[in-house]
């Protein structure tokens, strides 16, 4: 870990910098694969499989038998603790639904909006070091809730050509539709032109590595919308005098362990803190399975002292986390003056796992400085919104000479000419 001491402004954006790859550096290999996916179809999937997982399948279908497997090998006691999760997130997340908007902007002038779901989405679960079964419940639960027709989902396999139990039996008890054994750069590319076996989607979500981050813009090049720009996990936790140094320190290892290109960051304006937090992770770190992970991210950690919370905010929002852990005598400061964060958590008693997991929120979040401009995924992300307008004779009779005005300034005659004829009709009744 980085300890920097009282940095000035200018030098924020440096020290705050990802320890990400240059779009650049990967983007000709994402290229390579989507035109081959494009031109090729499975034969293209089943090459990127053998050549990135290593294993050779005859199908990339998860069948029935393997499904039904899966909820014989995962344990009753996980069984309960992802049905848990799943009645919170549906919980959290059906209550964001919202009714019509309806208004008459004018006397005889009717708009209204409402909200339809994207009929086909596809959903991207890593595999790897990690298999994330969780991301399922954030991303399958809200698709049932809006309504969406089809929803498939792609994750790697391993290298006996597996797919983890928990991650079957989670997809299967949200009602995915059909799951694919494709992981990386091919399944983005699967979902984003369709192949024999795999549908073509309308918008994709999901977490991966820069890779599978890049693939997914590259998409959007195809008409195919992306929940985020959604990379490597990152945490910045803002802590005082007043935290928990063992507590602060568990947090920030809980995101350390997702991936050797994770990130975290401890903003604080107590030295003592931010030795005490030090000691705590060196104590905790040995401890973990993933330990090795754990110990290449925390390199590109930093514990940064400020002088004072309006400091801290400001480089807070400069940073645009996509986790916030607020535990300060001075909560609200930062709940209140917080513009941009993925998700934030405020309290002793709230560690970033809740998120991750049970609380009911939804962890697919926007990372990189994404969180200055995009939100986390919600209810509202699996459906488009509709706008609808009924104008009775009165209505274009009153609005109707508006809109000749404004048509004709533009020098658009044929918006003009279709408000004329219908206002010289009623002239003539």
């Amino acid at each position: 870990m980085k300890k920097i001491y009282n940095p000035k402004r200018d030098t924020w954006e440096a020290i705050l910098q990802r320890p990400t790859q240059t779009i650049d550096d990967i983007e000709a290999t994402v290229n390579e694969v989507f035109v081959e996916v494009q031109q090729k179809g499975d034969a293209a999937i089943k090459k990127y499989t053998s050549l990135f997982d290593g294993v050779n399948l005859d199908t990339n279908i998860v069948s029935k038998e393997e499904i039904n497997e899966a909820f014989s090998s995962v344990s009753d006691d996980l069984k309960a603790a992802i049905q848990v999760a799943k009645q919170n997130i549906t919980k959290f997340h059906t209550a964001q639904k919202t009714t019509q908007v309806k208004v008459e902007t004018v006397n005889g002038v009717s708009c209204w909006q409402e909200k339809r779901p994207i009929e086909k989405v596809g959903l991207y679960i890593p595999g790897g070091t990690a298999p994330l079964f969780s991301t399922i419940l954030m991303l399958a639960v809200p698709a049932q809730i809006a309504g969406c027709k089809e929803v498939i989902l792609c994750t790697p396999p391993n290298k006996e050509g597996k797919v983890n139990p928990a991650i079957l039996y989670t997809a299967a008890l949200c009602g995915v539709d059909t799951i694919y054994k494709v992981g990386g750069i091919q399944a983005i590319a699967a979902m984003t032109f369709g192949t024999e076996t795999i549908s073509k989607v309308y918008k994709i979500f999901g977490p991966g590595n820069q890779f599978v981050t890049v693939a997914k813009q590259l998409a959007t090049r195809y008409n195919v919308a992306i929940d985020m720009p959604a990379g490597p996990s990152e945490l910045l936790v803002v802590a005082d005098e007043t935290a928990n140094a063992s507590y602060v320190a568990s947090d920030l290892l809980s995101q350390a362990e997702h991936g050797v290109d994770s990130q975290v960051v401890l903003v604080s304006t107590s030295e003592d803190l931010i030795d005490a937090v030090s000691e705590e992770i060196e104590k905790q770190i040995t401890l973990l399975p993933r330990v090795e992970i754990a110990k290449k991210a925390m390199e590109n950690s930093r514990f940064i002292l400020v002088k004072n919370d309006t400091e801290a905010l400001a480089l807070i929002n400069q940073y645009g986390p996509e986790h916030f852990i607020v535990v300060t005598s001075n909560e609200d400061f930062y709940v209140q003056g917080v513009t941009n964060a993925g998700s934030v958590f405020i309290g002793d008693y709230t560690p970033e796992s809740a998120g991750d997991y049970a609380s009911g929120t939804n962890h697919t979040l926007p990372t990189n400085g994404y969180a200055k401009q995009y939100s986390g995924v919600n209810l509202d992300s699996f459906t488009k919104s509709m706008t609808f307008q009924k104008i009775t004779a009165e209505g274009i009779k009153t609005i109707g000479p508006s809109i000749e005005l404004m048509a004709e300034a533009e020098g658009l005659q044929a918006h003009k000419n279709a408000v004329t004829l219908r206002l010289n009709d009623l002239k003539a009744e």
